[in-house]
C-alpha cells in the first residue's frame, strides 16, 4: 500500500481508505466481523479509517473503537459531524453549541482521546462559516482532533472557507470529502481544482457509484427495485426510465474495457479515483470480508494513458451521468422563494 500526505498536515495515509458507513444497524450488524475487516485493512497496509456519528446512530463508531483497541496508535482516524443525532432543534449542523457536544460524544464512542481528521459533514447555511471554523480552530488547540476539513462542499464554499480563515486567523479546512467515481465526475470541473490551489487533501467517497459499478447491475438485466439500494432509490436504478439509460450504456463499455485490461469493474473503478493528481486517498466502504478482498485485490493495478483516454471517452471529464445520492444542494435552488421575487416585483413594466 502507498501512502501520501494529507493536505499539507504531514499526516502520511493509505491510497485506500477504509470506510465503516456500513458497519451496524444499517449494514452489517455483526460487530466481531466488522473488526475482523478492520483488522485485515490494517494488516493490508491501510492505516486510514473513516467514520461519522450518524452512521447507524452512532453504532458505527463504537465498532471502530472496539476494533482498534491496541491498534490505535497506527491509524489515522477521520469522523465526521454534522447531522441529527436525535430530536431537537440543536441537536445537529455545524454551530459552536452543537460541535463542541457532538466531539465529545464522537470520542466516547470511539474510545480514544483524539481525532486525527475531524470533518464537517455537509454545509450549514444557518450558521457562518466563521462560527464553525472558529471551534474547530479551539478543538485543535485543545488537543482533541488534529486537523479538521470538510465533506461534499461545493466549491464556492471551500473558497468562502478559506477565506475566512484568511481573514480571521483561524485554522482552515485541510481537506475535502467529495464523491467521485466513472460516473459521477462534477467534481472535476471546480471542486478538485479548487482543491489542488489550497493544498487541500482529498479522500473521495463512492467510487463504485452507489453500486452501479460494482457488476451487480447490467444492461438488459431484470433489477429488483424492493431491496437493497434500488429500494431505498428505485428512480436511479429503473432500467425502464430513459434517463438511466445513460447510466446502464455506459457501465457495459466499462465492464468491456476492465475486460481488456483484466481486472474486475470495481477494480477498475477504484483505480480510477486514485489515478487522478487531486486525489489522495479512495473510501472502499465493505459491508462484508469478501467485499473488502475483492476491492484490496486492485490495490496495485495502474491504468495506463490509453485506458483513462477511453474513460474520458466512455464518461467525458466533468460530466455527472447521475447524481450521486447525500449531495448537499444550496437553499437558492431547494428553497423556491429565493429565487422568486414578490408577484409584484416581477414584471419589467
Amino acid at each position: 500500500m502507498r501512502y501520501r500526505v494529507l493536505g499539507g498536515t504531514g499526516i502520511q495515509v493509505s491510497v485506500h481508505c477504509l470506510g465503516t458507513m456500513m458497519f451496524g444497524a444499517v449494514g452489517n450488524p455483526d460487530h466481531d466481523d466488522c473488526a475482523r475487516i478492520v483488522h485485515t485493512a490494517l494488516d493490508r497496509g491501510i492505516n486510514f479509517v473513516d467514520t461519522a456519528d450518524m452512521y447507524s446512530a452512532g453504532e458505527s463508531e463504537v465498532i471502530v473503537g472496539k476494533a482498534l483497541r491496541g491498534r490505535r496508535d497506527d491509524v489515522v482516524l477521520a469522523t465526521k459531524v454534522h447531522f441529527p443525532m436525535g430530536e431537537g432543534p440543536n441537536r445537529g449542523g455545524n454551530s459552536r453549541r452543537w460541535i463542541v457536544r457532538a466531539v465529545e460524544d464522537s470520542l466516547r464512542r470511539l474510545g480514544t482521546d483524539w481525532i486525527d481528521l475531524y470533518q464537517v459533514h455537509r454545509p450549514d447555511h444557518t450558521t457562518d462559516v466563521e462560527e464553525t471554523l472558529g471551534v474547530l480552530t479551539d478543538l485543535v488547540r485543545a488537543g482533541k482532533i488534529r486537523a479538521f476539513g470538510c465533506s461534499t462542499f461545493p466549491a464556492e464554499e471551500i473558497v468562502e472557507a478559506q477565506h475566512v480563515a484568511e481573514r480571521r486567523t483561524l485554522g482552515r479546512f485541510r481537506t475535502e470529502q467529495p464523491p467521485y467515481s466513472i460516473l459521477a465526475r462534477g467534481i472535476e470541473r471546480a471542486v478538485l481544482p479548487v482543491c489542488q490551489r489550497y493544498g487541500m487533501g482529498v479522500l473521495v467517497w463512492g467510487p463504485l457509484a452507489s453500486g452501479f459499478l460494482s457488476g451487480t447491475y447490467r444492461q438488459g438485466a431484470a433489477v429488483d427495485l424492493t431491496a437493497g439500494r434500488p429500494a431505498r432509490n428505485p428512480d436511479r436504478f429503473d432500467p425502464a426510465l430513459p434517463g438511466n439509460a445513460a447510466k446502464y450504456a455506459a457501465v457495459e463499455e466499462l465492464v468491456a474495457l476492465a475486460e481488456e485490461v483484466g481486472c474486475s469493474l470495481p477494480e477498475l473503478a477504484v483505480a480510477f479515483t486514485v489515478a487522478h493528481p487531486g486525489v489522495t486517498s479512495a473510501i472502499l466502504g465493505p459491508r462484508t470480508m469478501t467485499q473488502l478482498e475483492g476491492l484490496l485485490k486492485g490495490a496495485a493495478l495502474t491504468l495506463d494513458d490509453a485506458v483513462l483516454d477511453r474513460i474520458d471517452e466512455i464518461v467525458p471529464p466533468g460530466t455527472n451521468l447521475y447524481q450521486p445520492d447525500g449531495v448537499w444542494s444550496p437553499p437558492a435552488l431547494t428553497d423556491p422563494s429565493l429565487r422568486r421575487r414578490p408577484p409584484a416585483d416581477r414584471a419589467a413594466a
